[in-house]
């Protein structure tokens, strides 16, 4: 992998105040190379990075040079920006509002509050406040109709390249979900595998029906991620899942629902 860096000249404003020196960083495209995996190697959404090379379209080509990182001129007077930018968060493939608010020590209910969410439905490119202040207005409410399909088909692929760069899908299927902890009433915390949930509480595991998943499978559901297949439960028969959650407020938060459910290995 080929990076240059590109280093603005310092330059003064009008006022006198001097604006600080912002890198912009390069890469030159191999073959293979998508927008999406590029966008990973670079913790930036392709949105960003086809905004930044003035892009219409994710067709790329070997020895293309894109621009991997925003170039700026700040002033001395822009701390204040800066503080308002580490209270926003910019969505990413594979995200959920839950493990952005672990992320960010807040609640499913608090980013959900301070965005005006009326559901746990995210989209790559999507700017979140985390922090508290006013919600940032996401890019894609912002566009119209025909914009939001676009991006909702863009989340879909960019969510189906994540899961199966973790491994081949060997099984593909929708199953209603549900969530539990590991205080809950009858609940040891020791998973049927023997993962001890109480002391490990940032374990991804889902409970199964051995029959349809087997135990010990590496599993990615959607809007929870990639988790073992560590536990059972009486009620979890067919296609039916449980999803391990740390706090009983998280398993309230993330309720009853049906998702798509990949069976990695």
């Amino acid at each position: 992998m080929k990076k240059q860096m590109i280093t603005l000249a310092t330059t003064a404003a009008l006022t006198g105040a001097f604006a600080t020196t912002v890198s912009a960083e390069e890469y030159n495209v191999n073959s293979g190379d998508t927008l999406w995996s590029i966008s990973q190697q670079n913790n930036v959404s392709v949105s960003q990075l086809k905004s930044w090379n003035n892009l219409s379209s994710n067709l790329i080509f070997p020895n293309q040079s894109l621009t991997v990182s925003g170039q700026a001129s700040a002033s001395d007077n822009g701390s204040s920006n800066q503080a308002s930018e580490s209270n926003t968060y910019t969505v990413k493939s594979g995200d959920t509002i839950y493990s952005i608010g672990k992320k960010h020590g807040a609640s499913v209910s608090q980013i959900k509050s301070w965005n005006n969410l009326s559901s746990n439905l995210i989209h790559p490119g999507d700017q979140l406040s985390v922090g508290g202040s006013t919600a940032v207005k996401s890019e894609s409410s912002s566009n119209n109709t025909a914009s939001e399909e676009s991006n909702t088909t863009a989340s879909s692929s960019a969510s189906s390249e994540e899961s199966s760069s973790q491994g081949d899908v060997v099984k593909q299927f929708t199953a209603e979900a549900t969530a539990y902890t590991a205080y809950c009433a009858g609940c040891s915390g020791t998973t049927a595998t023997g993962q001890d949930l109480r002391a490990n509480p940032n374990q991804k595991v889902i409970a199964v029906d051995p029959d349809v998943i087997p135990l010990g499978s590496k599993v990615w559901v959607e809007g929870y991620g990639t988790a073992i297949a560590g536990d059972v439960g009486g009620a979890i028969k067919g296609n039916r899942i449980d999803v391990f959650m740390p706090s009983n407020s998280d398993a309230l938060d993330f309720g009853r629902r049906n998702v798509t459910v990949k069976v990695l290995d």
